[in-house]
């Protein structure tokens, strides 16, 4: 046998059967918010501690709420339409005044410094305007160097339902705040995961849109690599491709998760076969999916899979690897129609926890795994 064909067996092989999934202890933070989108984790006043940032589109104050009494601060007022936010060092860089249409969103990119005191708002300064502005990441690509992605939702020319055109993906040096080109994509953009998917050192981008599951990868010259991963949902456009994606592992094999198609009913995971990614739905019955995670909340070796939907029942969803196949358990049934959620440890006991936000809701779930 080749080596090539060993190695595609070994793929095909039932791996062991995974512990019992992680039970969780959900904690309210927050329910006053109008329109919840971003929930990110990040140590605001460097105690040791991540503290909660959550992004409300249709509020005009950015919050934070500090760990571990989820005490409230704001950030920045007068800031409209807000829909997502990266941290980066010191700063903060943000996304407003959105639109899904491009002729009514100013796409304003914003970044936030601090003064003495970060419990006090912070100063906004525009440095970007690219309309849909959408889906901000942090990347870093070797040697000390660190970037901020800027994943637009559609071409500044489209339009719906079926949003055609080259929707661009740019990227910031911090501290030049001027804009790169990294490509364009065509039709609607919705997710992006950042990953060291080739292993060089350098973080590579997962996008998931109309246009299926795309790879893009920096090369030393500067420039930047494309390559197919999947097409996603097999139905025709706008109805086609991926939603939302990230990455996970079951022993040392890894494996995708997305939600699809865009705002969709179906999570699907991806799993390597030779060169190929074999799609399987696990589920069907979302409604508005809009957040899917990975993490090895019970320790197990093998990652469970996090999904959150924004329509009725409105819950997020755990899925289990069984040995053989996925089992779907409830996180949060009718409490919690998630709009995004952030996995993180954040009573520092070891384990990974969960915060999610909706419309009006940011609640964390504490990991009561052994």
């Amino acid at each position: 046998m080749s080596v090539t064909r060993f190695l595609v067996f070994l793929a095909t092989l039932p791996l062991a059967a995974a512990a019992p999934p992680a039970a969780f202890t959900a904690h309210a933070i927050a329910s006053d918010l109008r329109g919840g989108y971003q929930v990110v984790v990040a140590d605001l006043n460097h105690d040791g501690r991540p503290d909660l940032i959550a992004v409300a589109s249709g509020m005009p104050e950015l919050v934070w709420y500090e760990n571990p009494g989820w005490q409230r601060h704001v950030l920045a007022t007068g800031v409209n339409r807000m829909i997502n936010c990266v941290v980066v060092g010191n700063e903060i860089v943000l996304a407003s005044e959105f639109n899904n249409e491009a002729k009514n969103s100013r796409g304003i990119v914003s970044v936030l410094r601090p003064g003495a005191d970060v419990t006090q708002a912070w100063t906004v300064t525009e440095i970007d305007r690219i309309p849909t502005s959408h889906r901000l990441r942090l990347a870093h690509l070797g040697g000390g160097r660190t970037i901020v992605v800027n994943a637009a939702l559609t071409a500044a020319t489209a339009s719906g339902p079926d949003f055609r055109g080259a929707t661009p993906l740019v990227y910031y040096v911090p501290g030049e705040w001027k804009r790169h080109e990294i490509g364009t994509i065509e039709g609607l953009v919705h997710g992006i995961f950042v990953t060291d998917w080739n292993r060089d050192g350098r973080d590579d981008l997962l996008m998931a849109g109309f246009s299926g599951i795309l790879l893009f990868s920096p090369k030393k010259d500067g420039t930047w690599s494309r390559t197919e991963i999947a097409k996603g949902d097999p139905a025709p456009w706008p109805k086609s491709g991926a939603s939302d994606i990230t990455v996970g592992h079951l022993g040392k094999r890894r494996f995708l998760a997305t939600i699809e198609p865009w705002h969709g009913n179906e999570v699907a995971v991806y799993t390597e076969r030779g060169k190929q990614w074999e799609r399987k739905v696990i589920d069907t019955s979302l409604t508005d999916g809009h957040t899917v995670q990975t993490a090895d909340f019970n320790r197990d070796g093998n990652d469970e899979i996090v999904a959150g939907f924004r329509g009725a029942p409105h819950s997020v969803y755990l899925y289990n690897w069984s040995g053989a196949d996925w089992t779907r358990g409830v996180l949060d049934e009718g409490g919690m129609g998630a709009a995004a959620c952030a996995v993180a440890d954040l009573n520092g006991d070891g384990r990974e926890d969960i915060a999610c936000i909706d419309g009006t809701r940011l609640k964390w779930y504490e990991n009561a795994a052994r």
